[in-house]
Parts: C-alpha cells; structure tokens; sequence
C-alpha cells in the first residue's frame, strides 16, 4: 500500500511554511523532496511523521498516521533528522538499539531480535568497530552514520531522510544511499528524503518534487524536474545537465565576468640563493 500524503499544510508562528502539499509514493518508491532552503523541506518529513501540527491528511497502508499513538506510528515511520538529539554520554550500540524501542516489550525490554538487528545494522554502515565508543567521540560522518543506523534498525515501512549525507564525503554518500536503495529493494520500504545534492536527488529516486515557498512548483521525473530553466529559476543558479544511464547529472556553470578579459595566471620560479 502506499504513502498518501494530502493538502498537507504547517503554520509556524503565523506563516505558513508547508502549503497544500499532496503526491502518493508507491511501495517500494523513491521520493526525493528538493527546493531552495526554507521551502519548507524539513517541516514536510516532519509533519509526515506526526512530529509539527498539521492539517490535511496522511495515510500509509491505508491507515491514518495522525490517528496513532507514537509506539504505534514509530514501527511505522523513521526518521533520520537533519539535527538530531544525542544523549550525553551514550554508545552507538545504545543508541542505535533507541531503535527498537517501539518493538521492545514494556517489561521484558529488548530481545534477541532486537539485538541482532542492531547488530547487522552497525555491520553494514560499517559502525561495528565504533559500537562501544561515546557518540560525543565521533567525526561528522561517522555520527551521521549512527543516527541512519538508528532508524533503519527500527524496521519502519517508511523511512524520511532529511539531508542523510550531509557531514559525510563522497564515497561515503553514495555507500549510505546505495545501502537505502538495496534496503528499500528488499523490504519494498517507502523511502522521501530531502537533499540538496540535484544529482544525487536524480539518481536515486524514481519521482521528485520540488518546494518553493512551502508550495509543490515542479513534480516529476528528473528529465523532468531538473532543466537548466527550473534550476534557475528556484535556486538562481545556471547549471548544464547531462544525461547518464543512472539518471541525470547537474553541474553548475560559471558565468563569465563581462567587461573583464580573464587575466593569464603565471607562476614565478624562485631562485636559489648564490652563495
């Protein structure tokens, strides 16, 4: 069954900043959320996942999210937020097991399950080495891996990914979304994630939308979404696309300086002191 997600509208402190927002994502689909920053990206995974109020309505599997308790909407619904709490003094291994919570039983705590798929989680984002260190100890990228892992250990039919390769360098980008992707091959998981990489965007998911101003401007493909015309127009950058059998590919252009004739840079040998 898939995501429905219709006239979905947030105001904060007067203004509102998600507008009317509406698209399906089938199981087992791939909806990439793009747009200039403060479209409204973030508060969308948000309310989608019952944490901002909000009008409108949103149903996976046919079941209403609003009408859920957090236990309940939680084996559901994960979120890796793009600035996530991190308890003081506490390990990968604990907080990445944060994610079975709403599996585990109220007395009998977490069970054999529940530890072997932290244990394959922190395997595959190559966190196992790391498991017993303090989250405070970590660089960027390997906390950005722990908190991912935390959310795919929660076994949730939908994941949001607000910004999940932000803080972490390229190989390490394309192995996190590369693990999603075969995640979300094998268990027909519902992936959205914002991102501010076009390319990546356009690679990965099979259906974009882009926000301005909290409104949905462009929904599509990426041959469709991502023209040299609607990049410019909403992000106010002059871009060149290419195509690739993987998807598009976006690259920013830069614009020469008129009236100014590049001046040639030259290198001055230094000279060895005589003696």
């Amino acid at each position: 069954m898939p995501l429905e997600v219709d006239d979905l509208t947030v105001e904060l402190g007067g203004r509102r900043v998600v507008d009317g927002v509406t698209f399906t994502v089938p199981t087992g689909g791939w909806l990439s959320v793009l747009g200039p920053n403060g479209a409204g990206k973030s508060t969308l995974l948000r309310a989608v996942a019952g944490l901002v109020p909000a009008t409108g309505r949103v149903r996976l599997d046919g079941e209403d999210l609003c009408r859920l308790g957090r236990r309940a909407r939680a084996r559901r619904v994960a979120l890796v937020p793009q600035r996530p709490e991190l308890p003081r003094g506490m390990t990968v291994v604990d907080y990445v097991l944060l994610g079975r919570t709403a599996h585990a039983g109220f007395l009998a705590g977490y069970s054999r399950r529940d530890h072997d798929v932290v244990r394959t989680t922190l395997r595959r984002l190559d966190l196992l080495g790391l498991a017993h260190r303090e989250l405070t100890t970590l660089s960027g990228g390997e906390l950005r891996r722990a908190v991912i892992a935390r959310a795919l250990a929660q076994d949730a039919s939908l994941l949001l990914l607000d910004e999940p390769t932000a803080a972490l360098d390229v190989g390490r980008q394309q192995e996190v979304l590369e693990l999603v992707d075969e995640l979300r091959r094998e268990r027909a998981l519902i992936v959205v994630g914002a991102l501010h990489d076009l390319t990546l965007a356009g690679q990965f998911a099979d259906r974009l939308v882009l926000l301005d101003d909290g409104r949905v401007a462009v929904d599509g493909d990426a041959r469709r979404v991502l023209t040299p015309e609607t990049v410019r127009r909403h992000f106010g950058a002059t871009v060149r696309i290419l195509e690739d059998p993987g998807g598009v590919v976006v690259i920013p252009v830069r614009e020469p300086v008129r009236g100014r004739d590049p001046q040639p840079i030259t290198a001055t040998p230094k000279t060895r002191p005589t003696r």
